[in-house]
């Protein structure tokens, strides 16, 4: 949802940001409310989080939640992935935002999969520290990986029902059930 009113410089955003009690994005001037998730979907991420929070632990590298917002430019747009990981000296210090992440996840909801597809990831695919842009379905296992090739190029890696999850970037491996813990999905008659 879009607040209408004048457009914003990224320094009025985020002075005004922290008066608000929601969380908004930053596009181009715009402003846009974010709401809030399913059980499912919450859950899904609060997996993850905790492996990696444990997986990480000692490591230098941090695991944010939601909360925290990505600058993909000091000057914006500013996003809430559901997940980032910043293994980047530049991020330990930060206050308002991090701008250095080696992993994006996000998870899919029908109201936002079409622009986290497309939009958002072409926002992310701009930060030149990201290596793994991961989207999890809410509504049933499945999970994509994009991952930064040597030559540059985003190449996806689906993992489903029964599979291990690799994400490179922060040498992590688990089963793809350990993130549907706990998450009731529709039983599926299709095998």
């Amino acid at each position: 949802m879009v607040a209408h009113f004048q457009k914003l410089t990224p320094q009025e955003y985020l002075h005004w940001e922290q008066q608000q009690e929601c969380r908004y994005e930053y596009v181009n001037g715009e402003v846009f409310a974010m709401t809030g998730g399913t059980i499912p979907h919450g859950t899904i991420a609060l997996n993850l989080a905790t492996a990696l929070k444990l997986h990480l632990r000692g490591s230098g590298c941090r695991v944010f939640n939601s909360d925290i917002k990505v600058g993909i430019t000091e000057k914006g747009p500013f996003h809430y992935p559901d997940l980032s990981v910043s293994c980047d000296e530049r991020d330990r210090t930060a206050i308002e935002f991090i701008e250095h992440p080696c992993l994006i996840v996000e998870v899919l909801s029908p109201s936002t999969e079409a622009y986290d597809r497309g939009g958002k990831f072409a926002h992310y695919r701009t930060i030149k520290t990201l290596r793994e842009y991961v989207l999890i379905d809410a509504e049933q296992v499945s999970v994509e990986c994009f991952r930064l090739n040597q030559a540059g190029k985003w190449e996806l890696t689906h993992y489903l029902a029964g599979d291990e999850v690799e994400l490179t970037s922060i040498t992590f491996r688990c089963p793809i059930a350990l993130l549907y813990e706990d998450v009731p999905l529709p039983s599926s008659h299709d095998g």
